[in-house]
């Protein structure tokens, strides 16, 4: 683990209110609850991107909300632990859920994404992952959100997927 999720990690290590911190975060809009600030602003390079702040505070909270200890498994991608979801329970509205959250424009982004983390609370998301996907959120070709149907459709059908979609990758074709 690198990165920003890794930074949290060890911050958590020393201190688990981080984690309260950031979950308490989650009921306030992306970036707007000063007490997150320590935990996220130093990750904040360029001060003109809104988008990506949010985003980064987003994450956080979502991070600390699905937190939980001793997982030690390989995290995946919410495409994927949905269609996982999906099968395990059979549940059709998994799937409405999901093109919802695909559908999703900014201001309904950061709701659905809880609601669906929520759901998904046992499996181990890769939320470097997520957080690489979010902040192209906005791209016009909509490549986060086609990468991640990808992922859910592979997966919901029994096809392999071991070769992981990345939008940075999507945008190379």
């Amino acid at each position: 683990m690198s990165g920003f999720i890794g930074w949290l990690e060890g911050l958590n290590e020393k201190d688990t209110k981080v984690r309260a911190v950031l979950r308490r975060s989650l009921a306030f809009d992306p970036g707007v609850f000063p007490p997150a600030y320590p935990y996220v602003e130093p990750f904040v390079k360029n001060e003109d991107n809104s988008w990506r702040r949010e985003m980064l505070y987003l994450v956080a909270g979502l991070w600390a909300a699905h937190w939980r200890e001793g997982r030690g498994g390989k995290p995946i991608s919410i495409g994927r632990a949905c269609a996982d979801y999906q099968g395990a329970t059979k549940s059709t509205s998994t799937e409405r859920r999901f093109i919802s959250l695909l559908d999703s424009d900014r201001d309904q982004l950061s709701h659905r994404l809880r609601q669906m983390v929520a759901l998904l609370k046992e499996y181990d998301l890769d939320f470097e992952t997520l957080l690489k996907g979010l902040l192209y959120w906005n791209d016009e070709r909509k490549r986060t959100q086609n990468a991640w149907a990808r992922e859910f459709y592979r997966n919901l059908n029994g096809e392999s997927a071991d070769i992981e979609t990345n939008p940075d990758e999507e945008a190379a074709r």
